[in-house]
């Protein structure tokens, strides 16, 4: 399992896998891999744990769930491979980057890996799914895991910026020290949502500001 995360997570990691919970959830989708096709692969699961090691996490986007059709999930919230069509809400996302840093270019992939690799960690509230059925593996265990990761970072941290997007995101406010963070919430950057507030949210310069104001390296959100 270790070779799955970055080594600074075994501290927040390892407690947890060796939980009844954690365990029954294991079972349960093991299960599932066994009687269906499960998005990300089993390699991919804890991805975003990998490429960004909790010492250099300097910013949070929370995902609900993992994309649930072919070839789309890798692990990272928002995120989709090389090749692969851009989903609506990082469309958006990407189109509020181009109002709000200047010199953002519309990329033509959807791969945030750049954006893991620089300390942005793209967790999903729940990290698997069954193939084309969205939210199948919610409410198995996977949230208070997740919750169990946003709340030991805000402990263990200073400084990182929290971006909620959404009611169900906004709601992880809960789990975080707002004397010690930022967090920034706005609507759901899907097409149902994006014109009530998160379209002029600002929130990737904001974050910027907030890191260079507490001597960090801002992130270069060009990918």
């Amino acid at each position: 399992m270790s070779e799955r995360f970055d080594s600074t997570w075994a501290p927040i990691l390892k407690p947890l896998f060796a939980t009844e919970k954690m365990k029954a959830l294991s079972a349960f989708v093991q299960n599932e891999r066994s009687l269906h096709k499960v998005f990300p692969p089993n390699e991919l699961v804890f991805n975003a744990f990998k490429l960004t090691p909790l010492s250099n996490v300097k910013v949070v986007i929370l995902g609900q769930d993992p994309y649930h059709n072919d070839g789309q999930a890798h692990g990272l919230s928002f995120s989709v491979p090389k090749g692969m069509a851009l989903p609506p809400s990082l469309k958006n996302i990407y189109t509020e980057l181009v109002t709000d840093i200047p010199g953002f270019t519309y990329p033509n992939h959807g791969d945030l890996t750049k954006w893991a690799e620089q300390g942005v960690l793209l967790l999903n509230a729940t990290l698997t799914v069954r193939a084309h059925e969205a939210a199948s593996h919610q409410k198995r265990g996977w949230e208070q895991f997740t919750d169990s990761i946003i709340k030991e970072i805000s402990d263990k941290k200073e400084h990182v910026v929290f971006m909620l997007w959404g009611s169900y995101a906004i709601k992880k406010s809960a789990l975080i020290d707002a004397n010690k963070h930022l967090i920034l919430t706005a609507v759901h950057p899907s097409p149902l949502s994006v014109y009530r507030g998160f379209f002029g949210s600002a929130h990737f310069s904001q974050a910027n500001e907030f890191l260079k104001h507490h001597q960090l390296e801002p992130i270069d959100w060009q990918v």
